[in-house]
């Protein structure tokens, strides 16, 4: 294996996780998914990340069923994100906002860090996360617009979240409008290009999605060059 695509990979994890309890902290409601392990912590009595763990591996399941693709980064992303949090949120390293300022402020540097995380984790080429994959299989099955799917998932997750005792905010909504956008952002700022990016699968070799030539971006290797 790439050690630098390794290092990507989990880096990525580390910075989406920091990004997510960045949001936590912020105390202005979280995302729907967060929202969604946040209820589910509170019904069960197991923790946030806990909870993102069993979710993600009943999704991945139900992945499998849809015949959706899974990397090593898939098992990663199950597993990483959901230690971290529970790590992050042990070692209490990020001061609860008590402030609308402060909050907003923690809602919008937690988007950017999550862009980040993005980048890193995508960039690493060993393949999407369960919760994406979701999407893009449900999509191929049903034949629905892909905004139509996540605005589907997003909410179902939203209210049984709620229900469950999740809290939601404010920052639910910044979340809801401003993530899209500010990863749009990054990317562009970053020269990043995801249909570039050739996943690796398991049980099978190299994928490549086809797309057109055009002036070649960065890849997330060559950015990283400086950080190993």
């Amino acid at each position: 294996m790439n050690l630098k695509r390794l290092f990507a990979l989990f880096l990525g994890i580390l910075l989406y996780a920091f990004g997510i309890v960045l949001s936590i902290e912020a105390n202005l409601g979280i995302a729907p998914w967060d929202a969604f392990h946040q209820g589910l912590s509170t019904l069960t009595g197991i923790t946030m990340g806990q909870a993102g763990i069993g979710v993600g591996l009943l999704i991945l399941i139900v992945n499998y069923w849809l015949k959706e693709k899974i990397g090593l980064g898939t098992i990663v992303n199950i597993l990483g994100i959901g230690l971290m949090i529970d790590f992050l949120l042990y070692l209490d390293i990020i001061p609860t906002m008590h402030s609308l300022v402060g909050g907003i402020t923690a809602i919008v540097a937690s988007m950017f860090v999550i862009a980040f995380g993005s980048y890193f984790y995508i960039g690493s080429g060993y393949g999407i996360g369960p919760r994406d994959g979701l999407m893009v299989g449900l999509v191929k099955k049903t034949n629905k617009k892909v905004g139509f799917i996540r605005g589907v998932i997003e909410l179902s997750v939203l209210v049984i979240g709620v229900v469950l005792g999740g809290k939601i905010g404010i920052g639910t909504v910044l979340l809801g409008i401003g993530i899209g956008p500010i990863v749009q952002l990054t990317f562009k700022f970053l020269n990043f290009d995801v249909s570039t990016i050739k996943h690796q699968y398991l049980f099978e070799r190299n994928t490549q999605v086809p797309v057109e030539k055009e002036e070649p971006c960065k890849t997330v290797h060559e950015m990283s060059d400086g950080l190993i």
